[in-house]
């Protein structure tokens, strides 16, 4: 594609939270957008964990891109998938296109990926939860343990095919092993006749020396009696070693278990390598105050692929809202060039506070205006989940699901979906 249009050309990588808000904010901008994703739709990624314990299906967090920027007439999406970029040429290669796609402004929100400490071969064991395809294996991986229980007659065998193991105690892991004890205890309890799902063992590892390591103590310590309540087994301390066919070994520790999940870690996509930009351990991209690269002022990097510095000296987590606002940021400093305004000050973070929750009356909230645990953190968390779901029709649809999940204790995502043919037989 050759950039012989008039107006700047804004390439954008990454549907995410950074890049669509940064494509929102242009949208008055004289500009030309090209918003580039491998995948088609923008997802509302705190909310996998419900997809992977069938809360809710796929559908309901995604939502096509084109339709949410189809009224906004400056913006053009492409699938396809960045494999390089040449910052002095200001060219990006797309793996499928015929010609590199030239930008004036290039702003990467390629966010990020799990991460393994270096032992890239557990992952075919313990999926993490990055995409929806992630949550599909996990809910896949979950539902099925219980329904190869139901037939198993060897009682260790069956032991194993109940016992799940989830690595990492984040927000993720955290949400994970409570929507699990839930689904568990209440969802699946009277569904089978050969086992007892209440029976299932669930636990919560990681080497930190307790759960929910950025949130206050008293938190976290709630967190972890109310995880505990649910039959939770919480292991704060507990690095894991080993993760193979069998299970994972933790501490010296053989704990044999058909289904581990891993919630622990991420590093950044490799933007930074595209660019051979000085990057932190994570690889995410150290930005200039403006949220630009050193040396290409037309470069900007947002959300979990940048490496931010705040006033204090630590860099910004990589939250959704941290991406939200670097990504409208972003998208402030092209109009201001673009139209030869005043520059802006530097990028400032707004903090709104931290959420995780533990069960559907149960959550917690860190904020410079509220610090609560409970059905009031719940509700807080709802309504805030709620409310930055892309797409109106989604909201409406989440809410009900969840009023009815709360009402009747069902989850109505609870279908196998085969992801490779059968085999034929003969």
């Amino acid at each position: 594609m050759a950039n012989n249009q008039k107006l700047p050309r804004v390439v954008i990588v990454g549907g995410g939270f950074g890049g669509l808000n940064a494509a929102r904010a242009l949208k008055r901008t004289p500009v030309e957008i090209v918003l580039i994703d491998r995948a088609n739709h923008h997802l509302f990624q705190p909310l996998l964990y419900q997809v992977a314990t069938s809360v809710l299906p796929p559908t309901e967090i995604a939502t096509p891109i084109r339709n949410l920027l189809r009224r906004q007439q400056n913006a053009t999406v492409l699938m396809g998938e960045v494999t390089s970029v040449n910052a002095d040429r200001q060219l990006l290669s797309v793996s499928g296109f015929d010609q590199p796609v030239a930008y004036d402004y290039l702003v990467l929100a390629t966010g990020a990926q799990g991460s393994y400490f270096g032992h890239d071969e557990w992952e075919q064991y313990a999926p993490g939860l990055k995409t929806a395809r992630d949550a599909l294996v996990i809910r896949n991986q979950i539902l099925k343990a219980f329904e190869l229980a139901e037939v198993e007659t060897d009682p260790e065998r069956r032991k194993e095919l109940l016992t799940f193991v989830i690595v990492g105690g984040g927000p993720t892991g955290v949400e994970m092993a409570g929507a699990l004890s839930e689904m568990a205890h209440a969802t699946l309890a009277d569904e089978f006749r050969r086992i007892n799902p209440r029976s299932a063992r669930i636990l919560l590892l990681d080497a930190a020396p307790r759960l929910l390591m950025p949130y206050p103590e008293n938190l976290s310590q709630k967190v972890k009696a109310k995880l505990e309540k649910l039959g939770v087994e919480v292991r704060p301390g507990h690095a894991v070693e080993l993760v193979d066919a069998e299970g994972v070994i933790v501490n010296g520790e053989r704990i044999r278990s058909r289904c581990v999940i891993w919630a622990a870690g991420v590093s950044a996509s490799p933007a930074g390598k595209w660019l051979g930009a000085e990057t932190d351990r994570a690889g995410r991209v150290k930005v200039l105050p403006d949220l630009t690269v050193p040396n290409h002022p037309e470069i900007f990097v947002v959300g979990d692929t940048a490496f931010i510095i705040e006033e204090d000296g630590k860099p910004l987590p990589g939250v959704a809202q941290v991406a939200i606002q670097s990504g409208k940021y972003a998208a402030r400093v092209i109009r201001q060039r673009v139209q030869h305004e005043a520059p802006l000050p530097p990028f400032k973070y707004f903090d709104k506070g931290n959420m995780a929750t533990v069960t559907r009356g149960y959550a917690i909230v860190d904020s410079k205006f509220m610090r609560t645990a409970g059905f009031i953190g719940k509700l807080g968390w709802a309504f805030l989940h709620i409310l930055y779901l892309s797409a109106f029709q989604n909201r409406i649809i989440v809410f009900f699901r969840w009023t009815w999940e709360i009402i009747s204790n069902q989850r109505g995502a609870r279908v196998i979906y085969e992801t490779r043919p059968p085999e034929k037989n003969g």
